[in-house]
């Protein structure tokens, strides 16, 4: 075997392996509405709910932090203040909104909505900084949308017109985290992704916990059922941080573009999560749904 061969060998190893990462990252990412639906079968509400998630992912954030500042210059006082507002806007507001959102609808359309998120940071790019859209990127985001209605269309005939709030609230989660797209970019490459991350899902866990000092009285944290706790511990560190070390690290590996496209796997572990733990319906919909999203957003990808 020739010096070349071996390098293509391990070039092609290291492809497999980030494309590997990414896809787990993207699964293990999407079983958050699952933990938080079965959650929601206890009785609990999404301000704890959402606390114990961020409570116990802090410590694990902070380290995050840590690592990713290794060797960096400090932060500066307009760092902190810029991290803290996209924590505020990207992880806190966008999380609780969600978590909101999954009492009224199901997860699988709850990740259909979240996964039109290339298609917000298109037009927020348009709108805030006036870069122009293509033609053939609004035919992607057409259909994209498309899906998303075929799929809430059933979702109305199949549980009525209660999941429209749900719908709302999980088109404004996505909206604010497409928010914290646009505006990171900079801060990413002052920062960089770990760091950042790391400080403003820290700040989000901040908001998060504070949010429940002041709406709730602290000894009704203990008043849950123990399986909502437990539940909580994996969506902390399965749903929440592991996902994140993951996908950095097949970023790491072959890039953003080409993780993005491995993630499309998030979507349809949803889908078949739901259908398998939640019971969630599965119909020709539901498949016609999911498949214009991922086709749209695969569209969307190329076109760019």
């Amino acid at each position: 075997m020739t010096a070349s061969d071996l390098a293509e060998r391990q070039r092609l190893r290291r492809h497999g392996v980030g494309v590997a990462l990414a896809a787990a990252g993207a699964v293990a990412f999407s079983g958050k509405a699952i933990i938080v639906k079965l959650a929601y079968r206890y009785q609990v509400d999404a301000v704890t709910l959402i606390m114990w998630r961020m409570l116990l992912a802090l410590p694990l954030f902070l380290i995050i932090a840590w690592w990713g500042g290794r060797g960096r210059e400090p932060m500066t006082g307009r760092d902190l203040r810029v991290v803290c507002a996209l924590g505020f806007c990207g992880y806190y507001l966008s999380s609780f909104l969600d978590f909101l959102g999954l009492q009224y609808v199901s997860a699988s359309l709850e990740r259909l909505i979240l996964y039109l998120n290339p298609t917000l940071v298109l037009l927020l790019g348009w709108f805030i900084t006036g870069r122009p859209v293509l033609a053939k990127q609004l035919w992607a985001m057409a259909v994209s949308y498309a899906g998303v209605l075929v799929v809430f269309g059933h979702e109305v005939q199949w549980a009525g017109w209660s999941v429209l709030p749900g719908v709302g609230l999980i088109f404004i989660s996505a909206i604010t985290y497409a928010l914290y797209l646009v505006f990171s970019g900079e801060e990413v490459r002052r920062l960089g992704p770990l760091r950042l991350t790391g400080w403003a899902s820290a700040w989000a866990s901040v908001f998060c916990i504070v949010q429940f000092l002041l709406l709730r009285p602290l000894t009704s944290a203990w008043e849950v059922d123990p399986a909502v706790i437990q539940l909580s511990v994996i969506n902390a560190l399965a749903c929440t941080v592991l996902p994140i070390l993951l996908v950095m690290f097949a970023i790491e590996r072959i890039g953003a573009a080409a993780s993005a496209q491995a993630g499309m796997v998030g979507p349809l572990s949803t889908v078949v999560l739901g259908v398998w733990i939640l019971n969630e319906p599965f119909t020709p919909w539901v498949v016609l749904g999911a498949a214009l999203v991922l086709w749209g957003v695969w569209l969307l990808a190329r076109a760019r």
